[in-house]
């Protein structure tokens, strides 16, 4: 986890977010907001593939690392690069927890759980928002 983020490669103003995003692709990429649960497009996705930052393309989860957590969101146990990534504690809602935002354009991801119990290889739960990612289906 850092505490030291480095710059984003990617970078907009405020209103070139805007432009590129509906209001509630901004509201959760941009602003941190969580989307309902139960409610985004890869929940319950089973299609093989990468999934994608929204935001800027970057690759960030594989499906094969896709697991049912039955949490509500798309949950990954590892990012397809640990460079894709960046951790950052988040202690808002009056809760500690670990916020995962994209590398490459510093856009909010969700959050990654850690020693829930979860039968994955890395103990690890990428607990993410279906409308921060984009799914590009396997050829």
């Amino acid at each position: 986890m850092t505490t030291d983020t480095p710059q984003p490669a990617v970078t907009k103003s405020d209103e070139q977010w805007r432009e590129q995003l509906s209001p509630e692709e901004y509201a959760v990429l941009r602003q941190a907001a969580t989307e309902r649960p139960f409610t985004g497009e890869y929940t319950d996705t089973k299609t093989v593939g990468v999934y994608r930052c929204r935001a800027c393309d970057t690759e960030l989860f594989r499906s094969d690392t896709k697991f049912e957590s039955h949490c509500g969101w798309p949950s990954f146990y590892a990012p397809s690069d640990s460079d894709a990534v960046i951790l950052k504690e988040d202690n808002t809602l009056g809760m500690r927890r670990v916020e995962v935002i994209c590398a490459n354009c510093h856009s909010h991801l969700g959050h990654v759980f850690h020693g829930e119990g979860y039968p994955t290889p890395t103990d690890d739960r990428y607990c993410i928002n279906s409308i921060s990612l984009t799914l590009e289906p396997a050829e």
